[in-house]
């Protein structure tokens, strides 16, 4: 099997448009939309997202993306999606499992969310 150069990658990198985050309490399914979190006061919403350009083969995200958690949760995934009407599912990331017992926020953190092209 092959490997693409770095400027490959970054090519193919900055030609995917991410532009929203969800949280999820379980698989999300092959197309994204399973188990996302709802309800909360303040109300869950899924969270805009902006990535920085590709570098060194990977995109990283340029801002912390905070969301409002309801109680009882528990976040697994985060998703990735491209607006659009629907939305267009982009990829998922499983993380820690982290269990709301009263509301509360999730940050999905700057500079250690990544989208990477991998040999």
């Amino acid at each position: 099997m092959g490997t693409f150069s770095e400027a490959a990658k970054n090519d193919m990198l900055d030609a995917i448009t991410i532009d929203k985050l969800s949280l999820h309490s379980a698989d999300p399914g092959v197309n994204g939309t399973a188990n996302e979190l709802s309800g909360g006061d303040p109300a869950y919403a899924r969270k805009a997202a902006v990535y920085n350009a590709a570098s060194g083969g990977e995109r990283t995200l340029q801002a912390d993306v905070v969301f409002d958690v309801p109680s009882g949760a528990t976040v697994a995934y985060v998703v990735k999606w491209q607006s659009g009407s629907p939305d267009i599912y982009r990829g998922v990331d499983s993380v820690t499992n982290e269990v709301y017992a009263a509301q509360g926020t999730y940050t999905v953190k700057a500079g250690v969310s990544k989208l990477v092209i991998t040999d």
